[in-house]
């Protein structure tokens, strides 16, 4: 890919701009200083069962809290009486400078949860200077994200059959998509227990649960459910193959998963015929991380899918550093749990290129839609900033394992 002309550094001499209210104050977003704050602000404003759909793991939690305890493990040593008046959270990935070392992960259904979601996550990425990722289980044609986001990035979950991965790389270059990620880690669906118990399934089903549900919750009845009808019609998933969606209402979509018969195979295929960056996400394994390399990748995402498939998964924290090791030239990127700016510091002192943060944006988007994603970047860019100054660091890519002590 191109160099691109580099991004503006986020410098300890701005801290002002830091937490502003964009597009005006809304009434909100002031109560939220930090990214479980928008969580909370924004599950009251959600149905039971679409908030759950986000909020969830699968099974019983253990992965999806593992995530989070796990950045508790460390502990951070300061350094100072340095200077550190002019920081910097700027990082080159694939050859194009970010304003900083964190983007906006993939996640399915978004524009279920708030209205036009996707892309008002990819606007506010493009504002910020910081990637987007499109989900392929996602109801907004990525030719259509794309034009928002010129940047974005694309998540697919590909058929191995070669006529499908071949008219599916035709499309994603012809939409302007400029790196291509292969979601690796859901070859079957996952045992989601509180989604049903929330009465969410895929299909949508309007039982009088969840019709009752909506009811109660008019501001997102009216403001998503409703308009995204009037707008697009009964809603289908439409990233999926190069042709064609799949109805959030037809029985079809039941089925909506990885592919249990995709294998390395396949990847190589994808690696002969896409140009771009090609990035794996899902890994947990050295060895596959060595895989990823020697089948071409150029980046790899260590994740267990946010704790949303297998609920005894390790946490991406925890096997960071040796993935890391055997990834050579390729850019390591990381998720699952990430919601502080020393959550952030803490993977790249472990050995991370890059953090994908995930559902606090989408909670953010259904809190106050563009405003409120452009809020929660902030945010957590602010803290970022701030744990720079303490660490003794100007520079984001200056955070090393010497920072670290176990706890």
């Amino acid at each position: 890919m191109a160099d691109h002309a580099p991004a503006p550094a986020l410098s300890g001499r701005s801290d002002q701009a830091y937490g502003r209210m964009p597009h005006g104050r809304h009434r909100l977003l002031k109560h939220a200083l930090n990214l479980d704050d928008i969580q909370r602000l924004a599950n009251p404003r959600l149905p039971h069962a679409v908030y759950g759909y986000v909020a969830n793991g699968v099974e019983a939690g253990v992965a999806r809290d593992h995530n989070r305890t796990s950045f508790q493990g460390w502990r951070m040593v300061t350094r100072v009486l340095r200077d550190v008046s002019e920081r910097s959270q700027a990082t080159t990935l694939f050859g194009r400078r970010y304003a900083a070392p964190f983007g906006i992960a993939p996640m399915g259904a978004a524009a279920v949860v708030a209205y036009d979601a996707d892309n008002r996550m990819a606007r506010a990425a493009r504002a910020a200077d910081i990637p987007f990722v499109l989900s392929a289980n996602s109801i907004t044609p990525m030719e259509e994200l794309a034009a928002n986001n010129p940047d974005a990035w694309f998540a697919s979950y590909q058929s191995p059959e070669p006529d499908k991965v071949e008219r599916m790389i035709e499309r994603v270059a012809a939409a302007g998509i400029k790196v291509y990620v292969i979601t690796v880690d859901v070859p079957v669906g996952s045992n989601r227990e509180d989604d049903r118990r929330a009465g969410y399934s895929m299909p949508l089903r309007p039982t009088p649960r969840l019709t009752w549900d909506g009811l109660t919750h008019p501001g997102w009845l009216a403001g998503t459910a409703l308009r995204t009808l009037l707008k697009r019609g009964v809603p289908e998933i439409s990233n999926l193959e190069a042709r064609g969606g799949v109805n959030l209402f037809s029985r079809e979509v039941a089925g909506i998963a990885g592919h249990s018969d995709f294998t390395w195979r396949a990847v190589e295929h994808i690696r002969r015929l896409w140009k771009g960056p090609l990035v794996i996400k899902g890994l947990l394994s050295r060895e596959d991380a060595k895989i990823a390399r020697e089948s071409g990748a150029d980046g790899i995402v260590v994740s267990n899918h946010g704790g949303r498939q297998l609920d005894a998964a390790v946490s991406p924290l925890e096997v960071l550093p040796e993935i890391k090791a055997e990834s050579r030239d390729m850019a390591v990127m990381i998720d699952s749990g990430f919601r502080r700016g020393t959550d952030v510091l803490k993977a790249l002192a472990l050995g991370a290129d890059f953090v994908l943060v995930g559902r606090p944006f989408l909670f953010a988007s259904a809190l106050a839609g563009q405003a409120g994603v452009e809020h929660a970047i902030s945010l957590l860019s602010k803290e970022i900033d701030i744990d720079l100054a303490l660490l003794g660091l100007t520079q984001a890519s200056d955070a090393g394992p010497d920072l670290l002590r176990r706890a």
